[in-house]
């Protein structure tokens, strides 16, 4: 897996965004190089059972999903989250291959990217987050990119103790 450089083609606002955004989800799929199918399943945190690689990268394709389908286009939520299992997503990666569970999810980023390019940032998401307001793209690039930064770190963290690979 190439990493693209987080250093946007264009200095544009919508360039700038998806590139970062890029370049976030690209090293998610790094941090999961060379690991076998035993370490990406096994969770190492005592107070985080869930955490492992294969349920970051499907809690990460998950998210992706509920903000752009579910919140921005307003489709019904089909996730595979349920009220008595709200982190499901993470629970059942590890009945699936890790190559699988990379390749659906540079599969959908290849459809939010063409989803992004069609709309502009100000539109308006269909659907309120929590506080009531309707987002917009912008809104919802940005976050994605944070909440997958955030979890590259745990990426790096699992990967690390699990068979000592660091990186950036």
């Amino acid at each position: 897996m190439t990493r693209i450089d987080d250093t946007p083609t264009t200095w544009d606002e919508r360039s700038q965004l998806g590139t970062f955004l890029d370049y976030a989800r690209d090293t998610a799929r790094a941090k999961c190089d060379g690991v076998s199918e035993e370490n990406a399943r096994r969770a190492l945190l005592p107070g985080s059972p869930l955490m492992t690689l294969c349920g970051l990268i499907n809690h990460l394709r998950w998210v992706e999903y509920y903000w752009f389908q579910v919140v921005f286009l307003g489709e019904e939520d089909q996730g595979p989250w349920t009220d008595e299992d709200p982190d499901r997503e993470m629970r059942v990666a590890v009945d699936f291959p890790l190559p699988q569970l990379l390749d659906e999810y540079a599969e959908q980023s290849t459809r939010y990217r063409e989803l992004v390019a069609a709309n502009d940032l100000d539109d308006k998401a269909k659907r309120p987050v929590r506080n009531g307001l309707h987002v917009d793209l912008r809104w919802i690039l940005l976050h994605l990119t944070e909440e997958t930064a955030r979890h590259n770190g745990h990426l790096d963290i699992l990967r690390e103790m699990l068979d000592g690979t660091t990186g950036d």
